[in-house]
């Protein structure tokens, strides 16, 4: 399977998303604005053809006009992230290397400070989530990375299972009704938790998304 199955190229009209994608992500999004009281998260994933960045889902700052823009390949901390496979926090952006100033500008919110990690599937990187201007309470400790981890892991974790689950499905994929009931309870409670809370609930659907593919 191509890292193309999670490129969800909203910009191109040629292409169908299905919402179930475009909801999980945009949930992840709001959790880890929510989780750090940033003033904005969002997902990019890689486009497997032509390496670009993509916006696919924000929270906050740009929710209304940055879904589908696009970043050259390593633009900023995200290419950074996304070819070392490592999560970061930059507490001061100013004069820093890695950050592309102008795409930022290009946005229209220019942060202070950044956190970011990396979507893995099967060792490669399909995209990048990122929480720009956390709170001071969120300083980018060990255990605010290993959140953001962790949301990142669920949600390209997410979207394997949605792929997958798709392609043996001869009907259309979707959720039934109480799946989607499931989901949205888990997904309330993981945004009204504490970080400590929400890691526990994630590190569990970790453990369960292991049992099933081991058994599958």
């Amino acid at each position: 399977m191509s890292l193309l199955d999670f490129a969800l190229p909203n910009s191109r009209p040629d292409s169908q998303m299905m919402l179930t994608e475009r909801q999980l992500l945009q949930s992840v999004v709001e959790i880890a604005r929510h989780v750090y009281s940033a003033m904005a998260s969002s997902v990019f994933l890689v486009d497997a053809e032509t390496r670009e960045f993509v916006f696919e889902a924000v929270a906050g700052e740009g929710e209304g006009q940055l879904p589908g823009t696009r970043f050259a390949p390593g633009t900023g901390i995200a290419g950074w992230v996304a070819s070392s496979g490592q999560s970061i926090f930059v507490d001061d952006l100013v004069g820093n290397d890695l950050f592309a100033r102008s795409a930022a500008e290009s946005t229209g919110y220019v942060p202070s400070s950044l956190m970011a990690a990396p979507l893995m599937r099967r060792g490669d990187c399909i995209g990048v989530l990122e929480v720009l201007d956390p709170a001071d309470r969120s300083r980018g400790g060990l255990a605010d990375l290993d959140l953001l981890a962790l949301l990142a892991s669920q949600a390209s974790i997410g979207l394997d299972l949605l792929v997958r689950a798709r392609s043996t499905d001869s009907g259309s994929g979707s959720l039934t009704t109480d799946q989607e009931a499931l989901v949205a309870r888990v997904t309330s409670g993981v945004r009204s938790a504490t970080p400590a809370t929400a890691a526990v609930v994630l590190t569990m659907l970790t453990a369960v998304d292991d049992i099933l593919s081991r058994s599958a």
